[in-house]
């Protein structure tokens, strides 16, 4: 959070304007008397409220600075023993909204809530009787019942952790008690898949390209020619259908956006950030050089149809028919990226480099990313020639 204010992703004082407006709308819904404006100009808006059985007239000299004076009143009468997990969570929602980049997030977050912790025995329980033990033996339930790997109950957690920060820091709770909470049973065990199931093999690759090719003569449609484009440059695929002829300078090409799609409508959209919010160069080889000579740049975007950009979704239906066709397992746009890597490690390109190409922030993730993409017969040669 503190990395998003100083590279200034994140407009602090925006954010808090935004949790006063939502303070102010509440205390307005939930107020029981009128709220007067001023009969003339020299007058001030006017309300009143109850303390100790007695009615309190309160002043402002507008509506908004009126809403704001209530704003303590209530918070001295709210009855913090009765603040149940259901509660927070709703409010840490609203507070997450205007500081999360995307909506997907969101959409995650209510997701996994519905899924785990809404049938809980804590959710409807007061957040300041939520003990160490209480949570820990609830916690092991939810690991155990529905059977969680660690990556899983990683995401889960993050939504616990997120509640009970934002209880203790709006003192709805004296001390947070997860520090000592610990998950005692045995997390789903989750096999990594082979990488024949990661990559497009040496001789699926040469398959795929000779697919695309013919598709594209048959069609001119440029969603073939995008796949093949992407084998070479093994971008994410929100970024690959952003992509526009300005982001081109000599043998470069300039990352700097990406498609989302909205969870909750399914509408796609483009925005002006990647998926890290870090801009990136990316080289582009002589055989995509040549494939882009191919494609008219009369539009902004450089993969069309019709004059709309294309979407990831339509990426996706070209790798669903190339395999609906052979008789083959689907593979998604991100083992292209995997492709891709897997491709530049066989040829001795440095991780480091790798890294920078694919934008990521960590060696270890780009590590993740490189699998055996030779075929059984040029595995077998290489370790036959290696012992």
């Amino acid at each position: 959070m503190q990395e998003a204010i100083e590279l200034n992703i994140l407009d602090i004082d925006n954010v808090l304007k935004k949790v006063m407006s939502k303070k102010i709308e509440y205390i307005e819904k939930i107020h029981s008397f009128a709220i007067t404006p001023p009969k003339d100009s020299k007058g001030r808006w006017q309300t009143y409220y109850k303390e100790n059985g007695k009615r309190k007239i309160i002043r402002a000299k507008n509506k908004e600075d009126l809403l704001k004076k209530l704003l303590p009143l209530y918070a001295k009468q709210t009855d913090y023993n009765k603040i149940t997990f259901d509660c927070v969570f709703n409010e840490w929602l609203e507070y997450k909204k205007p500081l999360t980049s995307s909506a997907n997030t969101i959409t995650r977050y209510k997701q996994r809530y519905l899924k785990y912790l809404k049938t809980s025995n804590i959710n409807c329980l007061p957040i300041k009787d939520l003990g160490e033990m209480i949570l820990e033996k609830e916690f092991n339930r939810i690991v155990k019942e529905y059977q969680l790997s660690r990556k899983e109950w990683v995401n889960v957690n993050t939504i616990i952790k997120g509640v009970f920060n934002y209880a203790y820091r709006n003192k709805y709770i004296d001390y947070n008690p997860l520090e000592n909470v610990k998950i005692l049973v045995k997390f789903k065990q989750i096999s990594r898949k082979p990488a024949n199931e990661l990559t497009f093999n040496t001789e699926e690759k040469m398959a795929l390209e000779q697919f695309l090719d013919i598709k594209y003569q048959e069609t001119e449609d440029l969603s073939y020619l995008a796949v093949k484009v992407n084998l070479y440059l093994g971008l994410r695929v929100g970024e690959l259908v952003a992509l526009k002829w300005t982001d081109i300078s000599d043998n470069e090409l300039h990352v700097v956006r990406e498609e989302v799609r909205d969870q909750e409508t399914g509408i796609y959209s483009v925005v002006e950030h990647t998926k890290t919010h870090t801009d990136r160069f990316v080289f582009i080889v002589p055989k995509v050089q040549k494939l882009l000579a191919l494609i008219s740049s009369e539009s902004d975007y450089i993969f069309t149809r019709n004059c709309n950009r294309i979407t990831s979704r339509q990426i996706s239906y070209v790798l669903e028919k190339y395999a609906n066709d052979n008789g083959l397992k689907v593979k998604s746009t991100h083992k292209m990226r995997r492709t891709y890597a897997s491709t530049l490690a066989s040829k001795n390109v440095p991780l480091e480099c790798i890294r920078e190409q694919l934008g990521h922030s960590s060696l270890l993730t780009t590590m993740g990313y490189i699998h055996n993409s030779l075929t059984k017969e040029e595995t077998y040669n290489l370790l036959k020639e290696a012992l």
